[in-house]
């Protein structure tokens, strides 16, 4: 893997640089193509629950692209930071087996790709205090996904896990020297503090991190059911998981409007034009042409074809989960490697920090 050149910073105006990351998103698609192991790539979740189709959308399909293109993909399932909205971790062995069950059946291959637990490397987590003196409390508390976060917190006050959650976030990019990562437009200002936490670490103690890229996915944003940003705690997904009768329960129930006529606007008529992007993107076509098809027919219409194109869609994706699920004892050797491996590649940075930082004694 090679460092890539620094992206752009943002322009006056573009205060989360999103124009000029989906600038760069369009080269660096080029330059996968052309050379996709000068490439690596660190994402992953928190598990709290089973992902869903705005996961999938935003950037879970954009993994296994990615993987299957040549690009070194490390997917981390990140189980401390469970507790920055909630107090306890609820189930956390059977969250991060669904999240392996969901990675597995969408294609992540763990003989190429690396997929391991955040508590299980050491090494990763002793960047957290050098890169938090890089960064203010000032910038931290502008950052506003961290604010919505805040605003669908569980807990009644507000730990400051919360407001270190970027940097655990930079820890976990920067650990394995990631050069590129798929997300949604929401998550750029996290990936902006880690290019931050880079650059200042870079100038302080000597060039070791590249400046992560952000690959952003061609749909960054689905609405949940009840029109509001699709989310695991917010009960409005729909999970990968669930069967075709319970999609077509939660489908049947999205919010939608009035109006018969059924067009693609996404200002004028998000909650509709989300459905439409929903059954496009299933199908592989524009949600212009979905729209077109669907026509004077009503809501009831809409909601049927996007089932119809969900549960087609999601088939294979389940039958591959079911299989996959009836052993555990793969799920946990998975893990297990993926641990080992990702324990190794920590080690080798944290090495280079401490030399960087000259801290060997």
């Amino acid at each position: 893997m090679t460092t890539l050149a620094p992206a752009p910073a943002p322009s006056p105006g573009d205060a989360l640089g999103t124009s000029a990351a989906r600038t760069r998103s369009a080269v660096l698609e080029r330059q996968i193509r052309e050379n996709p192991g000068r490439f690596r790539v660190l994402t992953g979740d928190r598990p709290t629950g089973r992902l869903h189709l705005g996961h999938y959308f935003g950037t879970l399909h954009n993994r296994v692209r990615l993987q299957d293109l040549g690009v070194e993909l490390f997917v981390i399932i990140a189980d401390y930071q469970v507790l920055t909205d909630r107090d306890v971790a609820d189930d956390l062995t059977g969250h991060v087996e669904e999240l392996v069950l969901d990675h597995l059946a969408i294609g992540v291959d763990p003989e190429r790709s690396t997929v391991f637990t955040h508590s299980a490397v050491p090494a990763l987590n002793q960047l957290l205090l050098p890169f938090l003196s890089l960064v203010s409390v000032a910038e931290l508390n502008r950052n506003p996904t961290v604010k919505d976060e805040i605003a669908h917190s569980r807990q009644s006050a507000v730990s400051g896990l919360m407001f270190t959650y970027p940097v655990h976030q930079a820890a976990d990019i920067l650990f394995c020297k990631a050069n590129l990562v798929p997300v949604g437009q929401d998550q750029l200002p996290h990936l902006e503090i880690t290019r931050t936490v880079a650059r200042r670490f870079n100038d302080r103690y000597g060039a070791v991190f590249p400046e992560p890229d952000a690959l952003l996915s061609d749909a960054p944003l689905l609405l949940g059911t009840d029109g509001t940003k699709m989310s695991k705690s917010r009960g409005n997904a729909i999970a990968l998981a669930v069967t075709a009768d319970e999609t077509a329960r939660l489908i049947k129930g999205a919010k939608t409007d009035s109006e018969r006529h059924i067009s693609y606007d996404p200002a004028g008529r998000p909650e509709v034009a989300s459905l439409l992007l929903l059954a496009a993107l299933c199908q592989g076509r524009a949600p212009e042409e979905v729209a077109a098809d669907i026509g004077s027919a009503g809501a009831a219409a809409l909601k049927r074809t996007v089932t119809e194109s969900v549960n087609e869609y999601l088939a294979p994706i389940r039958s591959r989960r079911a299989e996959y699920a009836r052993d555990r004892a793969y799920l946990r050797r998975v893990l297990r490697e993926g641990n080992e491996r990702a324990r190794s590649v920590a080690d080798a940075t944290l090495a280079e920090v401490r030399t960087a930082m000259n801290s060997h004694y």
